[in-house]
């Protein structure tokens, strides 16, 4: 991973980025992050927001805060604006996802009976597409743990990876990079482009492997020696200030 002073930010069309980790600090979005969103959005830059979070805090996004687009539940569905009104676009058709929903909620509890303490996010009952197993938010089990969960689902052909607070566990063709990949053919019909994705945990390794101007904020570290695909470049400062410190880098 180079500086991020190596990268070329030149022409910058549009940004993608992880919300947990990535655009908050402490599990908090700052003043001063939502005005780095606001100064790209004003010099006639895009912002797309790339999370593993449930569909319904994904809306609440795509309506209250400057952005583009929103894609919840790594890659499970998106919401966009088209004409003044928002619309929801699922990855994959309703009768697949009823049958996926209901086979994916059998294998969880599985693995709740198999990790001792384990639990669902908070958040899960605002999901449509994926559940999330809480590990570091509400929760306290630890990396081996949540190793343990991953190892388990993936055996009974779940995908399931960690984010930077849970485990997110979902079946279906999709990923955050194929999900993007759909929403640039089909929202904005500019499949290629000078698009940066910026992130900071295993979830967004498919991001980092899709996008040649892929950036991690600083703790992407704490994951460096397991993460499958590492960002080009990486920010100097943590979180929240480290979108900051990129925000800048395009505007300069």
């Amino acid at each position: 991973m180079q500086p991020l002073s190596r990268a070329d930010l030149t022409a910058v069309e549009a940004v993608f980025s992880d919300v947990d980790g990535t655009l908050t600090s402490a599990g908090r979005l700052t003043s001063s992050t939502l005005a780095a969103i606001e100064d790209l959005v004003k010099a006639g830059i895009k912002v797309v927001l790339v999370s593993g979070r449930p569909a319904g805090w994904g809306e609440a996004w795509a309506r209250e805060l400057p952005v583009s687009g929103v894609v919840v539940e790594n890659g499970g569905l998106y919401f966009v604006w088209r004409r003044s009104r928002l619309h929801r676009v699922y990855a994959e058709p309703e009768r697949q996802r009823a049958k996926n929903r209901k086979a994916l909620q059998r294998h969880v509890a599985a693995a709740l009976k198999h990790v001792k303490g384990a639990r669902l996010s908070s958040d899960s009952a605002y999901t449509e597409v994926d559940l999330a197993i809480d590990y570091a938010e509400d929760a306290a089990l630890g990396e081996k743990a949540a190793i343990e969960l991953e190892r388990f689902l993936r055996a009974r052909g779940v995908s399931a990876v960690r984010s930077s607070v849970h485990v997110n566990c979902w079946l279906g063709d999709f990923d955050k990079a194929s999900t993007v990949r759909a929403f640039l053919k089909n929202e904005w019909k500019k499949p290629k482009g000078r698009y940066v994705y910026v992130g900071d945990s295993l979830n967004d390794a498919p991001m980092f492997a899709a996008f040649e101007l892929s950036v991690g904020v600083a703790n992407v570290r704490d994951v460096e020696d397991v993460i499958e695909t590492k960002p080009r470049f990486v920010t100097q400062a943590r979180e929240g200030r480290g979108f900051e410190e990129l925000a800048g880098a395009i505007l300069r």
